[in-house]
């Protein structure tokens, strides 16, 4: 397992040299978005319709942070679990995302588009929101204001702490963690 420091927007040199079990620290923008917001950016995609970022390279962390308290830049922004993304995720691959940061597993269709599009699953750890919430430097609201904590935000970040969880050539951290742990016992 290695570790590598990487910068946000993605290109796909920087997903293909990733396996699962790597340690990478995250720097630069990455977005905000939970189901609801997923649906929505499908929705618009399916009109022909612009969504307002980029998904080129894109990080998408799924994640709705609580209020920020005085002075800070966000409150605490723990990973939510990732198969309420599944139904939406191959859409946002075809369109150009290169990372999705959550928790948990992921289905059939999430790990072929992974590999069809050459995207990665990173994990961040649940129940860390706190100290997550460090990494990030800034935090702007850039669409659907109306969701509240699960509007689509822009995140600054400098060093977030992931561990890749899915990898473009399909593996599976909680498949191969599950044999390794089996195998010990």
């Amino acid at each position: 397992m290695a570790q590598y420091k990487l910068i946000a927007p993605l290109k796909e040199e920087d997903v293909i040299k990733l396996r699962i079990g790597d340690k990478v620290l995250l720097s630069g923008i990455i977005y905000t978005a939970r189901d609801a917001a997923h649906k929505r950016i499908v929705e618009l995609l399916d009109k022909g319709e612009k969504i307002p970022f980029d998904l080129q390279g894109s990080v998408i962390y799924y994640v709705g942070p609580t209020p920020a308290r005085p002075g800070a830049v966000i409150g605490s922004a723990g990973p939510t679990t990732a198969t309420r993304m599944d139904a939406y995720a191959p859409r946002l691959m075809k369109e150009g995302m290169k990372g999705m940061i959550a928790k948990g597993k992921r289905d059939d269709s999430v790990k072929e588009g992974m590999k069809q599009f050459k995207v990665v699953y990173f994990g961040a750890t649940g129940g860390a929101g706190a100290l997550i919430s460090k990494c990030i430097k800034k935090s702007d609201v850039v669409c659907f204001e109306d969701l509240g904590p699960e509007a689509i935000r822009r995140l600054e970040v400098e060093d977030f702490p992931l561990i890749v969880v899915g990898d473009v050539y399909g593996g599976d951290l909680h498949i191969e963690g599950r044999k390794q742990w089996q195998k010990a016992g």
